[in-house]
Formats: structure tokens, C-alpha cells, sequence
């Protein structure tokens, strides 16, 4: 073979590639040109590594602002990661019980690496320091995470996001938008003297309510509890994986943040109040939502006792 003869296996591949071309109407020379003029790509190219490190903009001079937002930025990117497994389930045409399995593990190892890391949260930083950044933050809140909303809404009904009190009355004509004024979640929102909306809140909705409501429209057939339900109800392994992020979302995680906040903003004789002006002493801890996404793979007594043990375990008490 002649050093400047191009092997069989090339031929072939550039073949494919002017086929693939001509389908779109392309001339392969044209886009062969552009090969040859591109610059190699590089890493920090690839993963806008410049750009990503500049979307730090903390608001004060305190060094450990600085952790607060790349932790929080890293959480989202997290969440954006399981949003992206969801809607691979979600979307899946032909979904199995293999893909469905695989896909919520990957799921799983997300929350619990951001479970394992909230140290750096709760431990991680002066706390001097953030008691006084935080005050410039007013009214943002980690409340008003987004995406940790629409995850909770794609893996489950929407009528068990609702607070409990509503549970009862919801029937088959509740309709998502009387389900949505009953989220538990706006109850960790409200101020705590009257009752009223927190800007944060009013903030949140603003933004976001219109897209919460049409996304549990769109998931009321296809959240991980329907699919669950109608298709792989025999299902063990999938049921223990529903299982595990069932606890990692409502437990483990809630419960990391309520760590945290005892950590910053417990204070005798009267807790701190959060920036948001959350009631976080009752908004955090899973016992008292008592959010369970799927409460029929669970046990009578593992519901009544919901994130207790968790509790007792990390600081030596129940709370009241």
C-alpha cells in the first residue's frame, strides 16, 4: 500500500458522512473546509470555564459569601442534572422498567452527593461572617429555588404537595390551580406575625406560578408515581428506588437545610429569622410537613414516624 493511499475504513466512513449530507441538501466539501479552518477545541472552550467562574457576584467584602454562592450555584446545577434524568423518563416513549431503574439511580446518586456535601453549607463557613452577608441578601431566599419545585412536581401527584389539612378535601373535580393555592410550601413563606405573603413569596409566584401549574397539568399521567402505578406496580427494585428518593427529597435533604439553619440562626431565647422571613422551624423539618411522595410503598409506622429519627440522632433531642 502506497503511504499516501487513504484506508478502506476512512472511504467508508467519508461515504457515510457525504450520504448524511446529501440527505440535507449539504455539499460535504463545504462543511470538510470548515474542518480544516476550525481551531482544535479545548476544555475550558468547551465547558465555558471562563465565563463560568465569573458568574460570582457577591454583595459584601466577607470572604465566606463567597462559598454561600458557589454552593448554591452548584446545588442548581445538580438540580438541573435531575431535572435532565426526569425528563428522560418522562418523555420516554417506550420507557422500561431497566431504563426507568437506571435513570432514578442516577437520580438518587445526585441527592445523595448534595446530601453528603451540605457540610460545606453547615459547617463550612464563619458564622459571624454569614450573619452579617445575609442581611444584604434580603428578601432572596434558597425558598425560591425553582427547580427543586419542579422536580418535587414531575416525581409525584400534585395533590401530595398539598399541606395536610387540604389533603382531605381534595376530590375528583379539585382542579390543579385550588390544589396550587394549598402548596405546602407557600405555608413556609408567610410572615409570621400575620400570616401574609412574604415578599419572597410573592417574588417566587410571580416568576413561577403560571409554570408550576401548567408543569403538573402536563405530569398529572406521567409523574414517577403514575408511571410507577400503571406500568411496573411488581416492580421491587424500582419500588426501592422509589423508596430511597422518597427520603433523600424529604428527609435527608430537608433535614441537611435544617441543620444548617440551627447551625446559623438558633439563638437563645429566640431563633433568627431567615431572609426570607421563612418560619424555618416549622417549614424545615419533615415531621412537620410530613411531605411523602409516595406514602403507599410505606409502612403505617415508618409514615407517623417521618424524619423523627433523623432528628433525635443529629442533635440528641425532639423538637417540639
Amino acid at each position: 500500500m502506497q503511504t499516501n493511499e487513504i484506508p478502506p475504513s476512512i472511504l467508508a466512513q467519508v461515504e457515510k458522512l457525504e450520504q448524511k449530507f446529501e440527505a440535507m441538501g449539504q455539499d460535504l466539501a463545504s462543511y470538510l473546509d470548515g474542518l480544516l479552518y476550525a481551531n482544535y477545541l479545548t476544555y475550558w472552550d468547551y465547558i465555558h470555564l471562563d465565563t463560568l467562574l465569573s458568574l460570582q457576584s457577591p454583595k459584601t467584602d466577607f470572604p465566606d459569601e463567597q462559598i454561600f454562592i458557589m454552593y448554591h450555584q452548584i446545588t442548581e446545577l445538580y438540580f438541573k442534572l435531575i431535572l435532565h434524568e426526569i425528563g428522560q423518563i418522562t418523555n420516554h416513549e417506550f420507557l422500561t422498567e431497566a431504563f426507568f431503574i437506571a435513570r432514578l439511580q442516577r437520580i438518587n446518586r445526585y441527592f445523595a452527593h448534595l446530601v453528603s456535601t451540605f457540610e460545606i453549607m453547615g459547617d463550612g463557613m464563619d458564622k459571624e461572617q454569614f450573619l452579617k452577608f445575609r442581611m444584604s441578601l434580603l428578601p432572596a431566599s434558597g425558598f425560591q429555588s425553582g427547580q427543586f419545585r419542579m422536580i418535587e412536581i414531575c416525581t409525584t401527584d400534585f395533590k401530595y404537595l398539598v399541606e395536610k389539612d387540604f389533603f382531605k378535601q381534595i376530590d375528583t373535580h379539585t382542579t390543579i390551580e385550588e390544589m396550587y393555592e394549598h402548596i405546602y410550601w407557600r405555608f413556609g413563606a408567610t410572615e409570621l406575625a400575620t400570616g401574609k405573603k412574604t415578599l419572597t413569596l410573592k417574588q417566587f409566584e410571580d416568576k413561577y406560578a403560571e409554570t408550576f401549574v401548567r408543569l403538573a397539568k402536563t405530569h398529572s399521567e406521567t409523574n414517577f408515581l403514575r408511571l410507577f402505578k400503571r406500568k411496573f406496580a411488581h416492580s421491587e427494585s424500582l419500588k426501592n428506588e422509589l423508596r430511597k428518593f422518597d427520603a433523600l427529597i424529604n428527609v435527608d435533604w430537608k433535614l441537611a437545610h435544617f441543620g444548617s439553619a440551627v447551625r446559623y440562626l438558633h439563638k437563645e431565647p429566640a431563633d433568627i429569622a431567615a431572609t426570607g422571613g421563612t418560619n424555618w422551624q416549622k417549614y424545615l423539618p419533615p415531621r412537620f410537613q410530613k411531605v411523602i411522595f409516595y406514602p403507599e410503598l410505606w409502612t403505617e409506622e415508618e409514615i407517623a414516624e417521618w424524619g423523627k429519627s433523623w432528628v433525635v440522632e443529629k442533635f440528641g433531642r425532639k423538637k417540639s
